[in-house]
């Protein structure tokens, strides 16, 4: 297992459902496109996650499958599986591109059935210190 993941935010999804729509129409791997190229793309491919912000915390990931970088065209593309985790809601603050995550820092997986708080509910105890 990687012990390092990325963040990035999920613009124009309000919830994970959206998100879920949104790739089912992308077919078996879905493609990420941004500028820049993960340095530590190695560790990334051994097992590594990109982590979902949606409306202000992390709710899902998928695992990382590929990483390619177009030189003519200064892109990175990175493939996800099609499979998907649901999240404890970890709250973020708005970013742009993406962010290495530490595994130790990474939001543990629910299991099936388990459900958890709104993210709004989260981020406000976590304000609070409460959570």
């Amino acid at each position: 297992m990687s012990d390092i993941h990325l963040v990035k935010l999920c613009v124009g999804a309000d919830s994970v459902e959206d998100l879920l729509r949104w790739e089912k129409a992308r077919g078996e791997v879905s493609w990420i496109h941004t500028r820049n190229r993960p340095t530590r793309a190695g560790e990334l491919l051994d097992g590594g996650s990109l982590y979902w912000v949606i409306k202000g915390a992390i709710l899902c990931r998928r695992r990382i499958v590929a990483i390619d970088y177009n030189e003519a065209e200064q892109q990175c593309m990175i493939g996800l599986s099609t499979e998907h985790f649901a999240t404890e809601a970890q709250p973020r603050r708005p970013f742009q591109g993406w962010r290495y995550l530490k595994a130790s820092d990474a939001p543990r997986d629910l299991v099936e059935g388990e459900s958890d708080l709104p993210p709004d509910m989260a981020r406000a105890l976590k304000e609070a210190g409460v959570w």
